[in-house]
C-alpha cells in the first residue's frame, strides 16, 4: 500500500485542542506536510507562538480561539474557515478533557465538562465538517483522537465519566461510518486510541503529582509525536482504504 500526503497539500485541516501536547504536534506535522491548518483552542496565544516556528514550512498554521464545549464557538470557527480559507478537507477531533473527580460522590459540573468536550463537542465539530465537505463535494477525512479507555476501563482512581466519554467516541466512530455508507459518501472516519501519553493532559485535569514527571516513572509511555505520526499515517492511506480503529500502546505497557 502506497502512503502519500500529496492529496492533502494546500488543503484545509481543522485541529481542535491544538494549543499543546498531541494537538500541537498534529498541527505541526500537518503543516510540514503542506497542509493549511486551523488550530482551535481556548489558549489561542499558544497556537500563535507555534505558528511562528512553522513559518518556513510547506503549509501554514492559523489560530482561532474556541472552546469546543460551546456550540457557538465551533460554529464561529467553521464560518471563519469557510469565509477566509475555503472548504474543509480534514478534521482532527483532538480536544479532550478529564477532571479529577469520581462517580461515588463526584461533582456533576465536572462530569458535564467532560461530556460536553469529549462527546458533544466532537459531534458538533464532525457535523459541521461533514456539512462543509458535502456542500463542496470533498471526499475528506475525519479523525477522532480516542483512547484505550474507549475500549476498556482502566483500573485507576478518579476515572469518573472519562472512560464513558471515550466509549462514546468508539460508538460514534462506527455510527458515523454507517451513516456515511448509507448516503454513499466517500468521506473517511478513523479513530486513534493511544495508551498513556506524556503531555500536559494530566496537569490540565489536576492529576499531576508534586513532581510533574513522577506519573511517567513507573510505566512506559508514548510521546505526542507518536500519535501525530499515527494521524499522518491514516491520512496517507489511499482513498479506498479506511483505517477504522488504530490502538497504540507503548512497548511493555500494561
Amino acid at each position: 500500500m502506497a502512503l502519500s500526503m500529496n492529496r492533502w497539500k494546500g488543503k484545509v485541516a481543522i485541529v481542535t485542542g491544538a494549543s499543546a501536547g498531541i494537538g500541537a504536534e498534529i498541527a505541526t506535522q500537518l503543516v510540514e506536510a503542506g497542509v493549511i491548518v486551523v488550530g482551535l483552542a481556548r489558549r489561542k496565544e499558544k497556537i500563535d507562538e507555534l505558528a511562528k516556528t512553522l513559518k518556513n514550512k510547506n503549509g501554514q498554521l492559523y489560530s482561532f480561539k474556541a472552546d469546543v464545549s460551546k456550540e457557538q464557538d465551533i460554529l464561529d470557527a467553521f464560518r471563519w474557515v469557510k469565509e477566509n480559507l475555503g472548504p474543509v478537507h480534514i478534521l482532527v477531533n483532538n480536544a479532550g478533557f478529564k477532571r479529577n473527580t469520581n462517580l461515588i460522590d463526584g461533582d456533576a459540573s465536572m462530569w458535564k465538562e467532560i461530556m460536553d468536550t469529549n462527546v458533544l463537542g466532537l459531534c458538533i465539530s464532525t457535523r459541521e465538517a461533514i456539512k462543509d465537505m458535502r456542500a463542496n463535494n470533498v471526499d475528506g477525512h475525519i479523525v477522532h483522537i480516542n483512547s484505550v479507555a474507549g475500549h476498556m476501563i482502566p483500573n485507576r482512581p478518579q476515572m469518573s465519566v472519562y472512560p464513558a466519554s471515550k466509549h462514546a467516541v468508539t460508538a460514534l466512530t462506527e455510527t458515523l461510518r454507517q451513516e456515511l455508507n448509507s448516503i454513499g459518501s466517500k468521506i473517511k472516519i478513523s479513530s486513534i486510541s493511544p495508551g498513556v501519553v506524556k503531555t500536559e493532559f494530566r496537569k490540565a485535569a489536576g492529576l499531576v503529582e508534586k513532581h510533574q514527571d513522577s506519573a511517567y516513572q513507573n510505566e512506559p509511555y508514548l510521546e505526542a509525536e507518536d500519535i501525530a505520526d499515527a494521524v499522518v499515517y491514516v491520512l496517507s492511506t489511499a482513498p479506498h482504504v479506511q483505517v477504522h480503529e488504530l490502538i497504540i500502546r507503548p512497548v511493555g505497557g500494561p
